[in-house]
């Protein structure tokens, strides 16, 4: 049984979540959201954002978030180069720019910014902008709850070190193949992880992401205690 401390975690499609803290403060991570084919009509209304956290700037996770950044103000964080881009768009007052292995607190979140092993590079207008390396994210909630976004990535032995140092409760991990893990490789992250609860993402979107939960639930039947919450678009925890 997952004790989410009071947090709730809710799955927009794709790679796209929003986490509710018990004071009421919400947090969008990747937030592709009003332009998602996955993300559910009554989600595409967001009436309160008050912080963004971005793995890296691909168009499918950078998503709406200079319209989002623009209706709300949230606080806005991402690797350093990406917030230097988001600065150029009138953001300066709300970017809390970081490195990886650096951590800190925003509002009710404490973040803290991991390795993910893809690319990240920004679209301006037909312009290919460098982003800066693209990240993973521990973001720790009130009541001690923590999530593990790893963002787009490639499986590595260093996820070892994210589960011994931050030992998330809940790891969000892509499944998708072609362009991140695919399940056999996401199951093998949740052994180097040591975590117990999993949440699928970044698969069935486009025809190319073939992975599916199911096969993840396969590769990963081997590990005892594991519970994988395949949550459709609108779900939460």
């Amino acid at each position: 049984m997952l004790d989410m401390k009071g947090n709730t975690v809710t799955y927009f499609g794709h790679s796209t979540f929003s986490l509710t803290t018990p004071s009421g403060q919400v947090a969008l991570i990747d937030p592709w959201v009003m332009t998602n084919p996955m993300c559910p009509e009554k989600l595409k209304k967001v009436p309160r954002l008050d912080v963004i956290f971005l793995s890296h700037a691909h168009s499918d996770h950078l998503g709406d978030l200079l319209a989002l950044a623009k209706q709300h103000k949230p606080q806005i964080v991402a690797i350093f180069e990406t917030c230097l881009w988001i600065d150029s768009k009138g953001f300066e007052e709300e970017t809390k720019p970081m490195g990886k292995g650096g951590t800190q607190k925003v509002g009710d979140f404490d973040v803290t910014m991991t390795h993910a092993f893809h690319s990240n590079s920004i679209d301006d207008n037909g312009q290919r902008i460098y982003g800066g390396e693209p990240a993973g994210l521990v973001i720790r909630m009130p009541g001690g709850f923590t999530a593990y976004h790893a963002g787009d990535t490639a499986l590595f032995g260093d996820m070892k070190l994210i589960g011994e140092l931050h030992k998330p409760d809940v790891a969000l991990l892509p499944i998708g193949d072609h362009f991140t893990m695919g399940p056999r490789e996401a199951a093998h992250a949740i052994r180097f992880l040591g975590v117990k609860h999993v949440v699928p993402m970044h698969y069935a979107t486009f025809p190319v992401l073939v992975g599916r939960p199911e096969q993840l639930k396969q590769d990963a039947k081997d590990i005892a205690g594991l519970e994988i919450h395949a949550l459709k678009p609108g779900e939460s925890l």
